[in-house]
């Protein structure tokens, strides 16, 4: 889906439309699909990509009114990979006409969804005040680029600004982010550029774009030939500004899909151990197949599988037989004598034991029995 920013300062004079005519165009020049939409009821980023006012053509005022979809608002530029939602002086009449409507906050967003995935980026030149128009266009913006002047009054009026994003993002677009301040007409030769620059870098951190855009004749020569400054002159300074500023804005936008490639990369990988840690989980079918080899079949309730009887209790030797360990381990039993000797002093066992022999020798037979019998 396209980023869509909106270039947006209610204080007028600091650069808008130049930026948003100069950008967009840089972005097509990097072969970048890109939407220009103008917001303004001045037209003045229509008529500067050269489209004459016309007041039967097909404007941002009927894309708000309902009256049009965006495919058919949809205009052509010189540059192959630009397109314009051109506006008209009608436009002033949608602050009026949409106090009553429904959903007046959310028409621009609407209007531009379906066209949204065509394009890489969408930029909006917004009117220079803070009315239904520039409210339209942050609530369908994801990011807010504020060009300023390095003066006192650009100052004042950009804390204004940034108290309506806050609001913006409180009621009704609470993803919506500062791309970034760039400085226009930016003279780094008097004190006073220094000392503004010092104090937005302070407040605003990284989000101050390291690219500025200097005072240069080519700029404001460009739009009364209905052209983007690098299709006027593309190696005037200004247009060399704003083709850095493009490559700022699409790096940053690079890195924070990588980022956040990297984060859904790191979540899907904890669901994943989650999922296999987790014995009340489906198993896939390669599982249970594997389940099945290395499992034996259950046992009937109140029965141990064999695996479990010999994982649990030894193996008893059967009654006939014993073990060769048994064996190997067991004593001789003692013998008679040894127990007659150990019972009895040692000069009564060796007559017991002469008794017992002599007790079991066989009696003579009779001289008388053998001589019948022979």
């Amino acid at each position: 889906m396209g980023r869509v920013i909106a270039v947006a300062n209610q204080k007028g004079g600091v650069g808008k439309t130049t930026t948003a005519i100069n950008l967009a165009s840089s972005f097509a020049a990097a072969e970048v699909n890109t939407l220009l939409v103008d917001c303004d009821p001045q037209s003045n980023a229509s008529s500067g990509l050269g489209l004459v006012k016309d007041p039967e053509r097909i404007s941002t005022y009927h894309l708000l009114m309902g009256a049009t979809s965006a495919e058919e608002a949809l205009k052509t530029t010189v540059l192959k990979q630009l397109w314009i939602i051109p506006a008209h002086k009608n436009l002033i009449g949608a602050n009026i006409e949409l106090v009553d409507a429904e959903r007046r906050e959310f028409r621009l967003k609407d209007a531009l969804a379906p066209i949204r995935d065509r394009y890489q980026f969408v930029v909006l030149d917004c009117p220079p005040a803070l009315d239904l128009l520039t409210l339209n266009a942050l609530v369908a913006a994801d990011a807010v680029l504020i060009p300023m002047q390095a003066e006192y009054f650009a100052l004042e009026g950009i804390s204004e600004l940034l108290d309506t994003v806050e609001r913006i993002r409180a009621s009704f677009n609470p993803d919506l982010a500062i791309e970034g301040v760039v400085l226009t007409m930016f003279d780094d030769r008097t004190n006073l550029a220094q000392q503004v620059t010092a104090e937005l870098k302070r407040y605003f951190g990284d989000k101050l774009c390291a690219t500025t855009i200097p005072r240069n004749i080519r700029l404001a020569e460009a739009p009364s030939h209905g052209k983007a400054a690098l299709s006027y002159d593309i190696k005037s300074r200004g247009a060399e500004s704003y083709m850095n500023l493009a490559k700022e804005i699409i790096s940053h936008q690079l890195s924070v899909k990588e980022m956040a490639a990297a984060a859904a990369a790191a979540r899907t990988s904890q669901r994943t151990v989650v999922v296999v840690n987790d014995p009340a989980a489906p198993e896939t079918p390669t599982e249970v197949a594997a389940a099945t080899i290395e499992q034996p079949a259950a046992a009937e309730p109140g029965q141990a599988t064999t695996a479990e009887s010999q994982a649990a209790e030894p193996i008893q030797p059967l009654p006939t037989e014993t073990s060769v360990e048994e064996i190997r381990t067991e004593e001789p039993a003692p013998s008679p004598v040894e127990e007659i000797q150990g019972e009895q002093p040692a000069g009564e066992a060796g007559q017991a034991v002469v008794e017992e022999i002599q007790s079991e020798e066989p009696a003579e037979v009779p001289v008388e029995e053998m001589d019948k019998s022979a």
